[in-house]
């Protein structure tokens, strides 16, 4: 696999290095302060993961990415900045991930883990097992993204208390398996405010109402939880979206995905793209 790495700052640049080494020790990782640097490389070799600063002098990191993109598609770009307030930008243009500064190899290896589902069996994470994995056995939640967002338990919808918790939810799905930290997801859930404390303290209680809904209904092992981070196991639910990734029930999807949400767009969007190639 041929990563690049690209921040101006040399500090940044050297610890972002050591992390993506120690998650991905087998990997080709080429380094870069300069984006038009980055970008003459790309032109020749085909970079398969892109960490991209977003601050840069000359061609930010934002910018760098919609070219990595039109050279070779496939190009997964995981954004590293320290300002949580470009997370919607910049999965405006399909980026793959949204890490925050100081990056942790722990953080990098979750990131991938959207991608690539060997990864996650990695041995640096011999605890995420979900505990108390049997509860609730049997009983699998089926989850309806086209259309409105919609959650179904033995049949019957499963009732949020709040209306933010459902959207929560709804974004993990999207988000495949993947670890989302804290930032990410208050960014996009409330994209019309600053972050905050107040907004940091929401989303906990968002969390805990999930959790707790999740628990009544004898459902505990959907959810996995680290320090800072959040995600789904994509395995123990039945979601259409994941159908249609896989080219199951294609015709279920008519061009609407959680109509509820204007996050969710950028989403449609792909499955638009990917709906016309299947016909």
């Amino acid at each position: 696999m041929n990563i690049i790495a690209v921040d101006d700052e040399k500090s940044a640049l050297k610890g972002l290095q050591s992390a993506i080494k120690e998650a991905m020790p087998d990997s080709a990782i080429s380094c870069f302060n300069i984006s038009k640097a980055a970008l003459e490389y790309a032109k020749n070799n085909q970079v398969d993961i892109a960490f991209l600063d977003i601050e840069m002098s000359g061609m930010n990191g934002l910018q760098l990415a919609k070219h990595l993109k039109l050279i070779y598609g496939k190009t997964i770009i995981i954004f590293v900045t320290g300002y949580s307030q470009y997370a919607v930008e910049a999965f405006a243009i399909r980026a793959s991930g949204y890490l925050m500064k100081p990056v942790t190899a722990k953080a990098v290896l979750e990131e991938i883990k959207y991608w690539n589902h060997s990864i996650c069996k990695c041995q640096m994470f011999p605890n995420t097992q979900q505990e108390d994995s049997n509860n609730g056995a049997g009983r699998k939640l089926r989850v309806q993204t086209f259309g409105n967002f919609e959650v179904f338990l033995d049949g019957k919808p499963l009732i949020f208390s709040r209306s933010k918790t459902k959207e929560l939810f709804a974004y993990l799905v999207t988000r495949k398996g993947a670890l989302c930290n804290n930032n990410e997801i208050v960014a996009v859930i409330w994209e019309d405010k600053n972050d905050s404390s107040t907004l940091q303290s929401m989303f906990r209680a968002l969390v805990a109402d999930l959790m707790q809904t999740l628990d009544a209904a004898g459902i505990n092992d959907i959810i996995v939880k680290q320090r800072g981070y959040i995600g789904i196991v994509p395995e123990n639910i039945s979601c259409d979206l994941y159908d249609f990734c896989a080219g199951i029930k294609v015709n279920s999807y008519i061009g609407e995905f959680m109509t509820q949400y204007g996050w969710a767009e950028f989403t449609n969007m792909y499955l638009d793209r990917m709906q016309s190639k299947i016909l």
